[in-house]
C-alpha cells in the first residue's frame, strides 16, 4: 500500500499505509499525546539495554573498559560518526559527537571568528535562541570589540513573523567589508522556519565572511547537505529529533577544507591529539587530521550509548530521506485538519511552503488566550510546549507520532480554543 495523499485520506488510512508506523513501538512515552519532540525526543526502548551494557562493563571491567576488544570506550564516539555524517550531509572526517551545543559553538567560534579592526562583525537574527545571542556577544567582547557596533541583527519585516531570505542576503551584502561571520539557525526555534542555508553560505563567502549554523532544530528534522553547501562549521544537540535524552552529547561539523588548516586558532585538549601517541603523555599537540582535533576530553559513554539506540531506529527507518517524506505527509495532514476544524481561530506562523518548514508548527491562538489554551492542553495530556510571548509549538515527529496522534490533537484543540 502506498503512503497515500494526506489531502483526502483519514488518519486511519494514512496510518495503515505508513511504512514507518511500526517504529512507534520502539519508543516509550509519557501518558497522553506526545507532540514535543522539538524540545525533547521520546526515549527509544533500546536505550535501557545499551546503557545497562556499558554500566555492566564498567562494573566488571573498570578502567580496562577503555581498551576492551569489544566497543572500547576510547573509540566509542566513532560508532556514531558515520550516522551523524549521513544525517547532516557531511563526510566522516567532518563530523564528531562531543560536548554540548553551546560549548561547541564557542569552540568553533574561537576558530572561525577572527576579527580585525576592519572586519569584526557577526550577523545573527534578532530573535536568536538566547544561547546563540549570548555566545555571539561574549565572543565579540572577548576579542576586544563592542556588540553595539559589531553585532548585526536581521529581523522580520514590520507585520511579518518570519525572516525574509532576501533581507538576510541584503544584510550580508550591506555589511560585507566589515563582516567576519554569519551565524544563523538552520531552523528557527520559535517559528519553525527553515532558512536557505546554501544561499546564505554563498552570500557570506562572496563577501569574505565565515558561515556557520546552529542546527539544534534541523538535525533529524530536515535533509541537510553541509559539505556540498560549503558550510564552514555547524553545531547541534541530539536530545530533540535524535532522541538521545536530556542533556545528551552534541555534535559538530567542520568542512574538510578547514580540518587541517593549522593556522586556525583552536582551544585544544588531550583528546584532540594523535590517538596513536596520546597515551605516551607527550606535551606536543599532534592534531588528529579530522574534526576530532577539536575534541578536548574523552567522550561521555552513557549518553553516546543512548544516541546509538536512536541511530539504530533511524537506520531501520531508511534514514533522513524516508523520515522527511513521512514528515511532509504529516505536515500536510495537520495543515488540512487545522484549516477545516479550527479555521481562523488559530494562526500558524510557520511558513506554508514545504521547503521552508520542518515538522514543527508555531501556533498562535487568535483570541489571544494562548496561555490558557496551552494549560488546558497540558491538563488534557497533550504534550506540546509554550514559548513566550504567545506561541504553542507542536511537532509531529515521523519516527514515532502517528496520524491518529495528529487527528486526536486537533479534536482536543478544537474543544479548548474559543
Amino acid at each position: 500500500m502506498s503512503p497515500g495523499d494526506p489531502a483526502n485520506l483519514t488518519a486511519a488510512e494514512l496510518d495503515a499505509a505508513d511504512p514507518l508506523a511500526t517504529l512507534r513501538d520502539e519508543f516509550e512515552f509519557p501518558d497522553g499525546i506526545y507532540l514535543v519532540g522539538n524540545s525533547l525526543g521520546a526515549m527509544p526502548k533500546a536505550v535501557r539495554q545499551l546503557v545497562n551494557t556499558e554500566l555492566d562493563r564498567w562494573g566488571t571491567l573498570g578502567v580496562e573498559g577503555h581498551f576492551s576488544e569489544q566497543t572500547p570506550w576510547k573509540d566509542y564516539h566513532e560508532l556514531v560518526t558515520t550516522p551523524l555524517a549521513n544525517l547532516v550531509g557531511g563526510r566522516p572526517s567532518e563530523v564528531v559527537a562531543m560536548n554540548a551545543l553551546t560549548v561547541n559553538l564557542h569552540l568553533l567560534m574561537v576558530s572561525f571568528y577572527r576579527p580585525t579592526p576592519e572586519r569584526h562583525k557577526i550577523l545573527i537574527e534578532s530573535h536568536a535562541f538566547p544561547s546563540d545571542h549570548f555566545a555571539a556577544e561574549s565572543q565579540i567582547r572577548q576579542r576586544g570589540f563592542d556588540p553595539e557596533s559589531s553585532l548585526v541583527l536581521v529581523a522580520p519585516r514590520d507585520g511579518e513573523e518570519t525572516l525574509n531570505p532576501d533581507d538576510i542576503l541584503a544584510a550580508i551584502a550591506e555589511h560585507g567589508d566589515e563582516l567576519a561571520m554569519v551565524m544563523l539557525p538552520g531552523v528557527q526555534y520559535y517559528t519553525g522556519q527553515v532558512l536557505p542555508m546554501a544561499a546564505i553560505t554563498k552570500a557570506g563567502h562572496d563577501v569574505g565572511a565565515m558561515v556557520g549554523f546552529d542546527l539544534a532544530h534541523g538535525v533529524g528534522n530536515i535533509e541537510l547537505q553541509l559539505h556540498d553547501w560549503d558550510v564552514d562549521f555547524a553545531a547541534w544537540c541530539s536530545y530533540k529529533y535524535l532522541n538521545a535524552g536530556p542533556g545528551a552529547v552534541a555534535g559538530a561539523f567542520v568542512h574538510e577544507r578547514h580540518v587541517n588548516d593549522q593556522s586556525l586558532p583552536k582551544l585544544v585538549g588531550w583528546w584532540g591529539t594523535n590517538p596513536a601517541t596520546r597515551f605516551e603523555m607527550a606535551t606536543t599537540f599532534d592534531p588528529i587530521p579530522t574534526v576530532e582535533s577539536w575534541q578536548m576530553s574523552n567522550a561521555p559513554i552513557l549518553p553516546l550509548a543512548a544516541l546509538r539506540a536512536s541511530f539504530d531506529i533511524i537506520e531501520r527507518a531508511g534514514g533522513i530521506s524516508a523520515m522527511r517524506a513521512k514528515s511532509e505527509r504529516q505536515v500536510a495532514f495537520l495543515d488540512r485538519r487545522l484549516d477545516e476544524t479550527l479555521g481562523d481561530r488559530v494562526n500558524n506562523i510557520t511558513p506554508t511552503a514545504m521547503h521552508e518548514r520542518g515538522c514543527q508548527f508555531a501556533l498562535r491562538v487568535t483570541a489571544g488566550d494562548g496561555k490558557r489554551v496551552f494549560s488546558e492542553l497540558e491538563a488534557a495530556h497533550v504534550l506540546c510546549d509554550w514559548r513566550e510571548p504567545d506561541v504553542i509549538r507542536v511537532a509531529p515527529v515521523p519516527l514515532y507520532n502517528s496520524f491518529a496522534d495528529i487527528d486526536r490533537f486537533v479534536e482536543i484543540f478544537d474543544g479548548i480554543v474559543t
